[in-house]
C-alpha cells in the first residue's frame, strides 16, 4: 500500500491515508512524499477523493470501510489500481506459486536490474540487491510477485487475476491459506483464471516436476516452456551442484552459478533465467546477475554469529518450504548440527491441516522445537494444530523434539543445549516475539 501510494504522489495525485499502526520506516518515508496519514479509522478523516483504495487487510465492520460505502464512494482495491494505473500497456512478468515466489521475483528484477533494463517491481520481501520491496517509474518493463491470495473483502478472486501478465512463472502449486480455500482444487481453479488470461504471444514457464502444474496447464491456451530437472522439460536444469554455499547448474548449454543453496534455488534461478532469456537478456548477463545476487531479508538470512553458532531467520511457513529449506542448509553446514524453531503463525499452520505432515517437514533437523500455535483464540479447539503432538511424533522417531510455547521459554532450554558449530534456524512469517535476537543475546 505505501509504495502505490507514493508512485500515485509521483503521478501527481494528492494522497493521504488511513492505517491502525503507523510506524517507522514506512510513516516517515510516506511523510516525506507529502502524505498525510491519519492514526485509526475515524470516517471523518476520509476525504471526498476521487478514488479510495481499500486495503486487503479491511473488512465489513471498520468504520472507515462503512463510511465508504455509505457515501458511494468511488473504490478500488490495491491490485485494481496497480493494474488501472501502472500495469496497462507494460510488459508484465508475474511470479507465481505456493513457494519461492519472493526469490523468484527478486532473481529475475535483480537479471534485468543488473542488464541495464531498469524495470518496475513490486516483491513481497526486501533484496539486498534491490534495497526495496518496490520501485514503480516509466519502465516498460514491471515484475511481480503475483500472490494467490483474495483481493479485498468485496474480490475474492487472486490478486494475480489483476496484474495484465505477458509471462507467467508457476513455480510449483500446493494446498495453502486454508482460511480462504476449501482444498486444493479451488487453488487449481484460480492458477487455471490466471493461465487463461496470458495472451497469445506471451509466455508461462512451468515447473516440470510438479504433477499440480501439469495439470493446472493442460489447456492452457498460451505458449508454454516447461522448466525442471525432468527429462521431459523444454528447459531442463543439467548437472546441478552445491559446494560452500554456492550452487551451479547447466541451462541453454551454459553454466550458471548462485550463491544460494538447495534444489528449490537451483529451479526458482533456472526460472528467472528463463524468463530473462525470453526477453532476450545476454546469457552472460543472466550468469553476471545470478553469481552476483546478495540474496533476501528473511530468506535463509544469517542473523548473527556467537560461539560459532549460528542463528539464521528463514520465513519457511509451510511444510514443504521447511523440509527444503533445512536440506539446502544441509547441504551447506555439512554434518554440523542443526536446531530447526518454529512458530505456528500462518493461517494454514494454525489449523490442524498439517498436522500429520510437519513431523516429517524436520527430516533433516537434528532438534526441532515447535511454539505454542499464535493467536490461538481464533481459531476453534477441533480446528487447531496441536503442536504437543507434533513434537511427540518428532521425539517418537528418536530426534530431541521440544514443545516450549514462548519464544523466551525456547531460548532458555536452547541456549544450554547449543554447542559451538550448531546451526540454528528460526521458522516464521511473523516476528516470533524477537527471539533471533534474544537468542544471540543469551548465547
Amino acid at each position: 500500500m505505501g509504495a502505490i501510494a507514493a508512485a500515485m504522489r509521483d503521478k501527481g495525485f494528492t494522497v493521504s491515508g488511513q492505517d491502525d499502526n503507523v510506524y517507522p520506516p514506512m510513516s516517515t518515508f510516506l511523510e516525506e512524499k507529502g502524505i498525510t496519514i491519519t492514526k485509526g479509522f475515524d470516517p471523518a478523516d476520509i476525504p471526498a477523493a476521487d478514488l479510495i483504495v481499500v486495503g486487503n487487510a479491511m473488512t465489513r465492520g471498520n468504520a472507515a470501510v462503512e463510511s465508504v460505502l455509505n457515501r458511494k464512494l468511488y473504490y478500488l482495491s490495491l491490485p485494481e489500481t496497480l493494474k488501472q494505473f501502472f500495469l496497462r500497456g507494460s510488459h508484465n512478468l508475474v511470479v507465481t506459486g505456493t513457494h519461492g515466489k519472493t526469490t523468484t521475483t527478486s532473481l529475475l528484477t535483480w537479471i534485468f536490474e543488473s542488464a541495464g533494463l531498469q524495470p518496475n517491481w513490486f516483491i513481497g520481501g526486501i533484496p539486498y540487491n534491490l534495497g526495496q520491496g518496490a520501485r514503480i517509474g516509466e519502465s516498460k518493463y514491471f515484475i511481480l510477485e503475483g500472490d494467490e491470495y483474495d483481493t479485498a473483502f468485496f474480490d475474492k478472486r487472486s490478486k494475480f487475476i489483476h496484474y495484465l501478465p505477458e509471462l507467467v512463472i508457476v513455480n510449483n502449486i500446493e494446498f495453502d491459506h486454508a482460511d480462504i480455500y476449501r482444498d486444493l482444487d479451488e487453488i487449481k481453479t484460480s492458477f487455471r483464471r490466471l493461465l487463461n488470461i496470458v495472451p497469445s504471444n506471451g509466455m508461462v514457464l512451468l515447473n516440470a516436476d510438479d504433477p499440480n502444474c501439469l495439470d493446472v496447464a493442460a489447456k492452457c491456451p498460451a505458449p508454454i516452456v516447461e522448466v525442471g530437472f525432468s527429462p521431459n522439460a523444454g528447459n531442463q536444469i543439467l548437472n546441478p551442484r552445491q559446494s560452500d554455499g554456492v550452487s551451479s547448474f547447466e541451462l541453454f548449454g551454459a553454466e550458471f552459478k548462485l550463491p544460494l543453496v538447495g534444489d528449490f534455488n537451483i529451479r526458482n534461478a533456472a526460472m528467472a533465467a528463463s524468463a530473462a532469456h525470453f526477453y532476450g537478456v545476454p546469457i552472460p548477463a543472466i550468469q553476471a546477475a545470478l553469481a552476483s545476487f546478495g540474496g533476501i531479508k528473511r530468506r535463509q538470512e544469517v542473523r548473527g554469529v556467537v560461539r560459532d553458532i549460528t542463528v539464521i531467520d528463514d520465513f519457511g511457513h509451510h511444510p514443504t518450504a521447511i523440509r527444503e529449506t533445512l536440506a539446502g542448509l544441509r547441504s551447506r553446514y555439512g554434518q554440523a548440527r542443526i536446531w530447526a524453531l518454529f512458530e505456528p503463525r500462518s493461517n494454514t499452520t494454525r489449523r490442524a491441516i498439517f498436522q500429520h505432515d510437519l513431523p516429517k517437514a524436520f527430516a533433516d533437523a537434528d532438534g526441532v522445537f515447535i511454539a505454542q500455535v499464535a493467536r490461538l483464540d481464533q481459531i476453534p479447539e477441533n480446528e487447531r494444530l496441536h503442536p504437543e503432538q507434533v513434537v511427540a511424533d518428532i521425539a517418537a522417531a528418536g530426534k530431541p523434539a521440544f514443545y516450549e510455547p514462548t519464544a523466551d521459554s525456547i531460548v532458555e532450554k536452547l541456549v544450554p543445549l547449543a554447542t559451538e558449530g550448531d546451526v540454528i534456524v528460526v521458522f516464521s512469517n511473523g516476528g516470533f516475539d524477537g527471539i533471533h535476537d534474544k537468542l544471540l543475546r543469551s548465547l
